[in-house]
Parts: C-alpha cells; structure tokens; sequence
C-alpha cells in the first residue's frame, strides 16, 4: 500500500504506462483550454479534467549511451504518420541524429509503425528491442509483444515468433553480452538467441499456481518486485524466483459490463493472516538443464525472498531473506555451483525493516553498499563480503531518501537528502572509503524538490525540479558542477496555464499534533483571502506509513482540483501525521507500529484542533476531509472517531477493514492478527461506523484489483445496520485508480465537487448533518 503521488494514484498504483502515440497529446487540446483562462475564466473541471485541458508534457522516453555521453529520445516523425523515431543526443553539444528512422518499425507486410511503450537498446548498441503493452495487460501482468530490430542489417522480428501466445510475453531482457534474450511466457522461462533459432525453455512446471521468473500480486504491488530473474554478469546462467501459489485464496473479482454475462477475474491474493506464496530461488544455465536451489533456512509460507542480485560475479548471489514478521532481514550468501549459502549479517528492528532496492558491488567485488535504520536514521553503509563489518558513510541527524548514483572510479555515492526541511529533496555527494565526506551538489538558491536520473559514468543527469505550486522543468545537467545544458521537458503550456490563474502561494508550516509534537502542514487559501471572515476547510488526508502529502513538489491535477476549490472560497490543508514516509527518522515513522488508523487519526484531530485556535477564519461547523486509497481509510476513520469535528467525508477506494487487505503490507506494520487482535480491530474504521453523524460519501471501482470493492460493500452493509444515512458512488470495471475508459475522471472529480458544494457549503447558513 504504497503513497499517493499525483501521476500515479494511491496504494502502489502503478498505472500502464502510456503508448509513445499517447504521451505525445494533439496539441489543439491543451490550447482549448489555455485559452479559456487567458480570456479571464476561473479554473473549471473541464479545465482540468475535460478534453481541452492542459496536459503536463510527458517526459520522453529517453536512454543513456554508453558512460552517459549521448543519449536518446523518441520523437515524433514528420516524415511517417504516427510513428516515431529513436534520436541520439550527444550529451556535451546537443548535435542532434536519427539512430532509428520511424520506418523501420514497420512490421514487414505493415503499413504502420509498432506503437510502442518502450525500447531496450542491446549493450553493444546492434540491437534494439521495442515493447507493445497488449490491451489485455493490466497493472501486475504487463503482458506483450516484443520486438528485435537488427540495426545493422535492418531485420524487424517478433520474439516467440511462431510460439503459443507470443502476444502475452513480459519482462524480456537482454543478456550482459548481448547475444541473448531471456523472458517469462506461460509462466515459464525461456532464452532466445538474437541470431534467431528456436527458443530455450528453461523451466516447464510454469501454470497458474505456479509462477517462474515472475511475482505474485502481493510481491509485486509491495516489494515493487514484478520481474523475477537475473542474468549473471558473465550471461551464462539466470538466478530466478519460483513463485508456488498453491493454497494462496483467490479472490474473485466481477465484470458486468462486459456482456450478456457477468465474467469473473479470478486473483490470488494473499490477505491478512492466511497462507503466502512458498518461494524459492535458484539458477539455471541458460542452456538449459537442472535448476541449483539454494539451501535457504525456513518454513516458506513464513518467509519472504523480497531481493536476489548476483553478488559482484557470476560465482555467487545476494539473497535478502525475510520474516513473516519483517523485522529480520537476513543477508545470505549463495553459491551458484552448488546452493549452499552462508549469512553475512542482518537488519533487525522492533518494528519492520525495510529491504534494500539494489546493493552496488565496489572493489572487486569485496564490498557492497546498504542502506539501514540501524543508528536511528536511514544512513548508507559500505558491507565488508568477508565478515559483514559495516562502514557508515553518511552520519549525521537525516536520512539518505535514496542513492542515486554509485560511482567507484571516484569513490563516491550520490544520494537524494533534506537534512534541513523534509518536505524538500536535494542530491548530495558522499566518499565510499577514508573519512566521510559529504557536499550539496544541487544548488542552494533552488528550494524544491529535485530529481535526479544519472548517467552510468555519472557525468550528466536528467534533472527534474519542481515546487508545489510550480511544474516541472527537466534539463540536462553536467556533475558534480550542476551547470545545466538544455531543457528537456519545459512543460511551457501548463506553467503560462497557471501564471494567468488568480491564486495565492500555498503556506507552509508545523502545527502542533496537541501533545508537543509538530506535524508538517501546508494550506491553500481563496486568492481574496479575508483574515476577517470565516471560511470552510476541506483537508486532504494520507497518513499511512506509505505516502507523504506535505512535500514541496508538483501536485499535477490534484493540486489543480485544491486551487479550483479555493478559487470558489476553501480552504484547502493538508498534515502528514506521525508514521508518514517522511525522512524524519526511524523514531518518527514507526511510532505507529501496531496502530494503524490509531495514532494518525488522533494527530489529524489534535493538529485540526490547533488549528482551528490559531486561526479565527477557519470555521469550525464546516469542516470536510477526504483521501484516496490509505487516505481513504483515513477519512472514514476521521468521520468515526472524531464525528463531532467533521461535519463532512469523502472516501474514494479506501479499506474499510485491515483484514481485508494483503498480508505483506498490513502484516509489516500491525504484525500478525493473532497477536494483534485487539489493533486490527481498533484501526479498522468499520468497526466504528456506528459513530457516523456527518454526510459521507464512499467512492469505489468495482475493478479494483489492489483495495478490492468489497471494502465498500462490507461498509455499506455495516452502515445499512445501524441505519446510518451515507451516500455511495461505484465504478463499473474501473481499478484502484479510477481512471479506465472515456469520461471517467472528469466524471469522478464532478461527483466529488458537487457532493463537496451540497455538503460543505460556502454559505455558513447552510443546512446540518445528515449522516444520524
């Protein structure tokens, strides 16, 4: 249940990524709407949502050459209708050519180009692969079609060619040589020569319990694990994840728009306290043969295998092993020749750990990075392979948010920090031997948010920065000197958009959670604010261990939504509660271990409270909160516990019951049902819908494949008993989301407006609550 972002939606929603086709918009859409503003209309929902409106600019789909002197991007042909070409830029002077014409991928016998989703060069630059995501593909089964386009003898074929179901691959990859491509079809793994030839099928126990170099659902949506092999550095065998799903529940999700007859989409899902998938890993030679298991210690339905990397060689494999409990992580060693694995240290914390995304290998392989809560703080570490000694390479009162760049020809790691203000991300430089040494290497007249994708040689990166109420700009810019060479993405449309919108700058600020503790805040106010007058306040709520609202970077068409709203007389206010993904420390994030919905809630109410007596103009009869996903379950548990504070609620896709949700997740921070009864009942907010007095409105997609709809359907049947008054909007077929089809968004965020006016009125004279 990861946290909200605004391209992305709540709760590890990762949406399909676009089409090239797609992410380059018909430019007479976005200036409909321009237009409209320029001539002195207030932000509408059509303005936002509607067909017209400004669309940020989707950054193209770019790939670094080499050590990070050129790189590529897709742009549109003028030479073919609907297709594209793949442009080499010379990092240092911009010279600007075609390494792949639009006409080239063109099937033979087509008269249209791939529409593609994305493109993987070879190592050797021969070869370029190209993905087409199929219709049928969904968030964790992103199945389709793959393409090798030979670039010197000018040869387009489809991988699998021939093969059963050679539309339905995922997650193919190049071999570290170039010469071969490995893939998950049916389950199963299979290697393919780029020369051509028949593919290699290296397992064939592949069904649909039984997963082969792919994750289930619940690795997938929480460890962000989706493929699950690795080749080894010398490409001659593959480290892979077996995943057996045998006796995992399946949850049966309904589709009635489909037909005459309902059709069922069958899911294995883990939920809370029942049985996980058994994992295992092991290699293979890629030619084929017996797969080596590793002689990994525990019963698998109570352990995770959430990370395997081959460990700075093609001898051995980095294995991360977890508890059911996630509060042990176990580093192993494996031996490819013969499974045998020995530990070399591990994380342990009252709470959980969390695992590590990808330990780079220095000195030959005689060291490894590591980050670890370990001293209080989300710090780097440099791991002797002997004996595990750790070298802590960035003390210090912050966390390291994440690493960005290993660089062994100077020794240094590059990292994204906030030492100062955590709303706030910078990228700073740290020595990986000697005595620590860190530097700020983003400039210090630029408070924002800053994003950073790196070059291998670590020379040039894409650089993304944005404040929020301001877009994003991506440049290219040199390291460590930070001089930047050219724009990327301006996003000139939107930001000419907003500078014709009357508003004022969002405030920033701490506000006291009531017991001493400062939550960060921020607050959008009416452009004629009027200090004198009392105004209602709607506030956008997260606060799950997952997500951090309260962060100066661009909100997207969420903070365009907020801005609407005070445009028309709201106040708009957001609080990220004690446990928020805030690099605050370890102290402050797992505060909230075991009470979910508990604590958070209690710091909303208190910080609301401190509000309201610091500030005269909030009124505080008309006060409304609403959350997507984890903020959905906030809001319900806000409309519960505190039912005299809030006179309105909007829940759109939220867990109405901790049980309900997957293992991996709730598991991690309530611990286990059986031991922690009492807290899955109390941070549940269903079991205290009785307390209901204000106007709530529960909004759900009936496809939700990650909050499953019955968390509306058993809120409702629980509101329905105590006879309590609630109003109830579903999405036919749409996801976790709510964003599928035409017309949707639009739709979703006019129900949720309108609902906000009936509701929470401007007019203090309005009406009471309904929900008794």
């Amino acid at each position: 249940m990861r946290g909200i972002t605004l391209a992305v939606t709540s709760l590890g929603l990762m949406c399909a990524p676009l089409s090239l086709s797609q992410a380059f918009a018909a430019p007479q859409e976005a200036n409909s709407a321009t237009d409209a503003i320029a001539a002195g209309q207030a932000l509408s929902l059509e303005a936002i949502y509607g067909a017209g409106a400004v669309k940020m600019e989707a950054n193209p789909v770019s790939k670094w050459m080499g050590e990070g002197d050129a790189y590529t991007l897709i742009e549109k042909s003028p030479r073919l209708a609907d297709g594209f070409d793949i442009v080499r830029y010379d990092a240092r002077s911009g010279k600007r050519s075609i390494l792949v014409d639009a006409q080239k991928m063109v099937p033979q016998g087509g008269a249209t180009p791939l529409k593609i989703t994305d493109y993987i060069w070879s190592p050797d630059h021969n070869h370029l692969m190209l993905y087409v995501r199929a219709d049928m593909a969904r968030r964790n089964n992103p199945l389709g079609e793959y393409w090798l386009l030979d670039l010197k003898k000018g040869g387009l074929r489809q991988l699998s060619a021939g093969q059963p179901s050679s539309d339905s691959l995922i997650y193919a990859e190049f071999s570290p040589d170039g010469k071969q491509i490995a893939y998950v079809r049916a389950n199963n793994l299979f290697v393919e020569g780029v020369a051509g030839g028949a593919p290699v099928q290296l397992t064939a126990d592949g069904s649909d319990m039984i997963l082969n170099g792919r994750s289930d659902v619940a690795y997938e949506e929480e460890f962000g694990l989706g493929k699950a092999f690795a080749w080894s550095p010398d490409s001659s065998r593959i480290a892979y994840w077996r995943f057996d799903t045998n006796g995992v529940g399946t949850f049966s999700m309904i589709s009635n728009t489909d037909g005459v007859y309902s059709r069922v989409i069958p899911q294995r899902y883990p939920k809370v306290g029942t049985t996980i998938s058994a994992v295992k890993v092991g290699v293979i030679s890629a030619t084929g043969g017996n797969t080596t298991w590793f002689a990994v210690q525990g019963d698998p339905r109570q352990h995770y295998t959430p990370r395997m990397s081959w460990a700075g060689g093609s001898d051995e494999v980095l294995i991360q092993h977890e508890n059911r409990l996630q509060n042990r992580n176990e580093v192993l060693l494996g031996k490819a020749a013969d499974g045998s694995v020995r530990l070399l240290f591990a994380d342990e914390d009252r709470a959980w750990v969390n695992i590590n995304e990808d330990p780079q290998w220095l000195d030959g392989g005689r060291a490894f990075t590591w980050l670890s809560e370990r001293d209080g703080w989300w710090h780097l570490y440099v791991v002797s392979r002997e004996d595990g000694r750790m070298d802590l390479r960035t003390p210090g009162d912050f966390d390291v948010v994440s690493v960005q760049n290993i660089d062994p020809a100077s020794g240094t790691v590059s990292y994204s920090a906030s030492p100062d203000n955590v709303t706030q991300r910078y990228l700073y430089r740290a020595s990986l031997s000697g005595a620590p040494r860190m530097e700020r290497l983003t400039p210090e007249n630029a408070p924002g948010t800053h994003d950073y994708d790196i070059a291998p040689g670590g020379k040039w990166a894409f650089h993304s920065f944005s404040r929020f109420d301001t877009p994003t700009v991506t440049d290219l810019v040199s390291l460590p000197d930070h001089k930047s060479a050219r724009i990327i993405t301006g996003n000139q449309a939107m930001h000419r958009f907003l500078n014709s919108v009357a508003r004022n700058k969002a405030e920033f600020f701490q506000v006291d959670a009531g017991d001493g503790t400062m939550l960060d805040a921020w607050m959008i106010k009416p452009p004629a604010f009027d200090p004198a007058k009392k105004y209602p306040m709607l506030v956008y709520v997260y606060s799950e261990p997952a997500g951090q609202t309260v962060a100066d970077r661009w909100g997207g068409d969420r903070y365009l939504w907020h801005l609407m709203l005070a445009q028309q007389g709201y106040l708009v206010t957001s609080i990220d509660s004690r446990g928020a993904a805030s690099p605050r420390g370890r102290a402050w994030r797992k505060s909230v271990y075991r009470q979910i919905g508990l604590l958070a809630s209690a710091d909303q109410a208190g910080a609301l409270r401190s509000m309201m007596a610091a500030r005269p103009y909030i009124d505080p009869a008309r006060i409304g909160v609403w959350g997507w996903s984890g903020g959905g379950a906030m809001t319900m548990n806000a409309m519960f516990r505190y039912p005299d504070l809030y006179r309105m609620g909007i829940a759109v896709a939220g867990p109405a019951d901790q049980l309900l949700y997957n293992a991996i997740y709730q598991e991690r921070y309530m611990g286990l049902p059986d031991d922690n009864a009492d807290g899955y009942f109390k941070g549940s907010p269903i079991n205290f819908a009785q307390n209901l007095k204000g106007d709530l409105l529960i909004v759900h997609g009936t496809g939700d494949d990650n909050v499953h709809y019955q968390n509306a359907e058993q809120l409702v049947d629980r509101l329905i008993a105590f006879n309590k008054r609630f109003s109830m909007m579903s999405y036919p077929g749409r996801g976790h989301g709510i964003s599928e089809k035409p017309g949707t968004r639009l739709h979703l965020f006019t129900t949720i407006t309108d609902y906000l006016h009936d509701h929470l009125p401007l007019n203090s004279s309005s009406g009471g609550v309904s929900g008794k």
